[in-house]
């Protein structure tokens, strides 16, 4: 093909090839409620601030949760598929651009003396040894008039994305994972404290009653009583202690430690309120939840497939050119007489494939309705999340209050039981009594006030936390 017509061939491709086939992406319409129910007066609310745990006012939670982010594993390994997909991102954007490449070669072939020629038809009288040497440089190229490449870009770009996104997810996952098993920790020491009290309180009522049983003074029942209560506490204590060796070890799992070597010190969790986190409106989640913007991420990566289909029932140019040097012997091979070139452009169209094309446009589609599925009902346990986070914590805060009123009451009452007790005005049942419920509402009211954190938590990881 001589070279006018090479380059009417190339610049037909080049006016081509910004047609895109298949769809453009258009961000699907999900329903956006004017405001949360738990929340009606919804406003708009500022960004969470990136380190939010200390908002919490906790240096040992600041030191937990920076150990997690250098050291947890499955951190690393959300990294990891980062870099994968980028890699992948690459590779994808590299068809963009001719392929060059340099295949040197050299070839040594020897005639047989008994042969006939192909040009006379007569016998060979002798045999011919002839050497080649070949240096070649190749190029090969394939236009993208269609927009098959560029949507295949398109799709790893956003899938690239989408791993990035998941990367942020992971990160805020550990973060409130790390808060919630701290505060969880300290929530064991306070019951273990109360606990701890309790048995030491039941332990000096046995003494006692066990001098009043050797004077006569009462009846063997009341020792009887007293030591089931004491017995009762301390298999309490110790369900409190397993229950807390088993939040350190998955915290230290969360951050990257081996269990046996890993301790945190007890130290209760006083009554302390969590901090103030305005929800904002609806809306803005679908800019501050990473896991949605990662499902977004994925319908355009699918959308982007569907074009990538599309171009596959279309022809494809293709150019493949050589240029080099080639001589039968080495002394000449760098003449400049010894050069050689060739360029070959091409086009493929599909005649029949066998409803190839067709099922695998088919299979595009079937994925974008997949994606769009997954993405609308993220959108929807977005919502979900920050309505239950946000009904437990106003649950759980009028709770936090009902408790200190009980634990109070339940103070008042075992006080009059002992000096009914001592006054001979009741029996021992009534004092157990007291003792049982007021041990109850001190560990309802520390563990409220837990899930209230929690609760708290959860609500700043429902909204995106500060990525």
């Amino acid at each position: 093909m001589d070279s006018p017509l090479v380059a009417m061939v190339l610049a037909a491709a080049l006016a081509l090839s910004g047609c895109m086939a298949g769809p453009n992406y258009v961000r699907p319409r999900v329903e956006q409620p004017l405001s949360f129910k738990s929340q009606p007066a919804g406003e708009p609310a500022p960004p969470i601030a990136q380190d939010w745990w200390k908002l919490y006012g906790s240096p040992e939670l600041d030191t937990f949760i920076a150990t997690a982010l250098e050291s947890n594993q499955t951190l690393r390994q959300a990294a990891g598929r980062v870099d994968e997909a980028r890699a992948y991102a690459r590779i994808a954007a590299s068809y963009l651009s001719p392929t060059i490449s340099l295949d040197p070669g050299f070839t040594r072939q020897r005639t047989s003396a008994n042969s006939v020629s192909t040009v006379t038809g007569q016998k060979v009288q002798r045999a011919v040894s002839i050497s080649d040497w070949l240096v070649p440089f190749d190029l090969s190229y394939e236009a993208d008039v269609w927009g098959r490449i560029r949507r295949s870009l398109e799709s790893a770009a956003a899938s690239a994305a989408a791993s990035a996104f998941d990367l942020t997810f992971v990160r805020l996952t550990v973060e409130t994972d790390v808060a919630e098993y701290y505060f969880n920790l300290r929530s064991l020491d306070a019951q273990s404290r109360i606990v701890a009290q309790t048995v030491a309180a039941y332990q000096d009522q046995v003494r006692l009653v066990s001098v009043q049983l050797k004077n006569g003074l009462i009846s063997p029942i009341v020792l009887y009583q007293a030591q089931v209560q004491l017995e009762a506490a301390i298999a309490q204590q110790r369900d409190l202690e397993r229950a807390r060796a088993d939040e350190e070890h998955a915290l230290a799992i969360l951050c990257g430690h081996p269990a046996p070597s890993f301790s945190v010190v007890p130290h209760p969790l006083g009554d302390v309120a969590p901090p103030s986190v305005p929800p904002g409106i609806p809306a803005q989640l679908l800019t501050r939840r990473p896991d949605v913007a990662e499902a977004e991420q994925n319908l355009i990566a699918a959308n982007a497939g569907i074009g990538v289909a599309t171009a596959d029932f279309y022809p494809r140019f293709t150019l493949n050119a050589s240029a080099g040097l080639e001589s039968a012997s080495y002394s000449t091979l760098l003449n400049w007489q010894s050069r050689v070139a060739s360029i070959v452009p091409a086009f493929t169209l599909p005649v029949f494939t066998g409803g190839r094309l067709k099922a695998n446009l088919d299979a595009a589609k079937a994925r974008y309705d997949q994606s769009m599925a997954a993405y609308v009902n993220q959108v929807l346990i977005a919502y979900g999340d920050v309505e239950d986070a946000l009904t437990d914590l106003q649950a759980l805060t009028n709770e936090v209050e009902h408790l200190h009123s009980a634990a109070e009451a339940s103070e008042g009452y075992l006080r009059l039981a002992q000096v009914q007790y001592e006054r001979g005005l009741a029996d021992y049942l009534l004092v157990t009594d007291a003792e049982a419920k007021l041990l109850a509402n001190q560990l309802s009211l520390a563990q409220a006030i837990n899930l209230r954190m929690a609760a708290s938590i959860r609500l700043i990881k429902a909204l995106g936390g500060g990525w």
